[in-house]
């Protein structure tokens, strides 16, 4: 750990030297580069300089044991060195945590009625209600690209852009199957039923760099449609894109222009491409998976939301809350927070073991 901690700390220095030379400040690139890689390293260096200082101070402290007019004075500042000395161990030890370089990024999110019919769709309604609300919470704007609603209200699938300060961070886990468990509004009998439906988290990324020939896709074009089915314009605007050899498919209807909801829809074409690809090479590797709460995939079932018991359950960390009713209105703090704790756990006792 300390041999890593001091190569950072070499680093560090290295790059504070390279920023005040002159070929790094004519150039722009070069400085933009640099600063971002001492700015990430920043806080690691100014807890290790802390630590090595409460650790010079410890044995100082330690020497002043010896001197019987000391001893006194010396006992209480070893106590409260050493505890600060744990403090900070363990915080270097979650500063040298991998980062998730996707953290700070916005995301693309779909939600999908599945089964359950039409209580199913009225589900996938209240999911994106209530990340509506969360996102409203922390300052994010939500961009909806396309729907397709539900014939008794909510989705049979909605997609939307969710922009802000490290939305993927907060979101991330939510990719997978919630199951809800309640008396839809259409039973007669007051029977509990089960339906699901699908999450998929994706980080919005700016620069894709996946070629795509043109005769691989397939292109439709159509009315884009609006609350109740109504057509937005006359005009043949929403755009859907399929990826034939993958099998991926994007809709775009939110832009007036057929041509801006066209290159739109391609930028999330090779977004979906680009995480398709890197989820196979993700399950081919066991280790990454074991180190990850979930899979992140979308048949996995993650959470169960319990009307009749106004409970929500986590199963990837057998996490319950019984709040429900708050939950569903965007209070969701507690269970991110747990997961993210989860995570870190996982991941520190990762790197212990290397």
């Amino acid at each position: 750990m300390f041999e890593r901690l001091d190569g950072i700390l070499a680093k560090y220095d290295e790059l504070s030297a390279k920023l005040v030379s002159e070929e790094v400040f004519n150039d722009y690139n070069l400085l933009k580069k640099y600063s971002k890689e001492k700015s990430d390293l920043e806080e690691t260096v100014i807890v290790y300089k802390e630590y090595k200082q409460v650790k010079n101070n410890l044995e100082e402290a330690k020497i002043m044991l010896e001197d019987p007019e000391m001893k006194e004075i010396a006992s209480e500042e070893i106590i409260n060195l050493e505890e600060k000395e744990n403090e900070l161990y363990a915080k270097l030890e979650i500063l040298l945590v991998p980062k998730d370089e996707n953290d700070g990024k916005n995301v693309i999110m779909e939600i999908r009625g599945a089964a359950g019919g039409d209580e199913a769709n009225i589900f996938a309604g209240d999911l994106f209600r209530m990340y509506s609300y969360y996102a409203e919470k922390n300052g994010w704007k939500i961009e909806v690209i396309s729907t397709i609603e539900g014939t008794s209200g909510g989705f049979s699938y909605l997609e939307c852009i969710i922009k802000g300060n490290n939305v993927y961070s907060k979101l991330k886990y939510e990719s997978g199957s919630h199951r809800v468990q309640r008396v839809p509004e259409t039973e007669s009998q007051g029977r509990v039923h089960t339906s699901t439906a699908t999450v998929l988290v994706i980080p919005e990324l700016e620069d894709v760099n996946i070629d795509i020939n043109e005769n691989d896709l397939k292109i439709d074009v159509y009315h884009s449609s609006g609350a109740g089915g109504q057509s937005v314009n006359t005009s043949n605007s929403a755009v859907r894109i399929t990826h034939i050899p993958t099998g991926v498919v994007v809709t775009c209807q939110d832009e007036r222009s057929q041509l801006k909801n066209k290159e739109k829809a391609l930028k999330l074409l090779k977004i979906k491409i680009k995480n398709d690809l890197e989820e196979k090479q993700m399950s081919e590797s066991q280790k990454e998976r074991k180190s990850k709460i979930g899979t992140g995939d979308r048949s996995e079932k993650i959470r169960t939301y319990n009307y009749p018991q106004n409970r929500v359950t986590d199963h990837r960390i057998n996490f319950s809350i019984m709040e429900l009713d708050r939950v569903i209105d965007g209070y969701l703090e507690p269970i991110v927070d747990a997961l993210i704790n989860e995570d870190m756990r996982l991941k520190l006792a990762g790197v212990k073991s290397e």
